[in-house]
């Protein structure tokens, strides 16, 4: 639990708002680094979220997503925008946001909002999203804000509407990361997380072809 790992909460998020401050509002600032995986990442998200898409009963809209965690918004340029009519962004750095409104070009006329907010303060508004897509963030949150964010989640789909988190797992228990300020969880921790904020998971799925040194990458699909 992060309880066990994070000492300090209010340290544990100002913490990480310093760290984000201070990295460039590009691609590679956004991928630590690993910019060249990139192009792999979308590819393999996008092939995840076409499963939900395709004709039937189920079948989730593709009218409004948001991108959780957006920085500048290499997920909505790519991923989020060529599917969804709109797509709302939310980031706890500012610098990020405005870098976006550049980045996205053109198509960037359809992100209806830019939120900077941290998630442990952010509710979607509900009933809202057909998509609620979480990237790369949930170590920044404490076991109690990712459960509560996800319940707030959760209210904010649309009917037939998915949340997704793609991240980064432990390969056991929680190990705390002080650079960045951050928690890695293993998939049993984050189950429980999902489960405690009455959602079901719908799919499963570990990212395939990326470096061997960084931690296994995992997609949720759950409503």
């Amino acid at each position: 639990m992060t309880s066990d790992v994070v000492e300090n909460e209010f340290e544990f998020y100002s913490k990480a708002e310093k760290y984000w401050k201070d990295v460039p509002a590009t691609v590679d600032g956004m991928l630590g680094g690993y910019g060249h995986i990139s192009s792999i990442d979308i590819n393999s998200s996008r092939k995840f979220l076409q499963k939900f898409l395709r004709e039937g009963p189920n079948r989730t809209g593709t009218t409004c997503a948001l991108d959780c965690g957006a920085g500048i918004g290499r997920i909505t340029k790519r991923l989020l925008l060529p599917i969804f009519k709109t797509v709302d962004m939310v980031d706890v750095t500012e610098d990020f946001l405005t870098k976006a409104r550049s980045y996205l070009g053109e198509e960037g006329r359809r992100v209806r909002n830019y939120f900077c907010c941290g998630l442990q303060d952010f509710s979607p508004e509900p009933n809202s999203y057909d998509v609620i897509w979480i990237q790369w963030v949930i170590g920044h949150l404490t076991d109690n804000h990712l459960s509560d964010f996800l319940k707030r989640c959760r209210a904010g789909l649309r009917p037939n509407g998915i949340v997704v988190i793609k991240d980064n797992m432990a390969q056991e228990g929680v190990i705390m990361d002080d650079v960045d300020s951050s928690v890695c969880r293993d998939l049993d921790v984050v189950r429980k997380i999902i489960r405690r904020a009455g959602l079901h998971l719908l799919a499963e799925e570990r990212q395939e072809n990326f470096p061997d040194e960084i931690y296994h990458v995992y997609t949720f699909a759950m409503r």
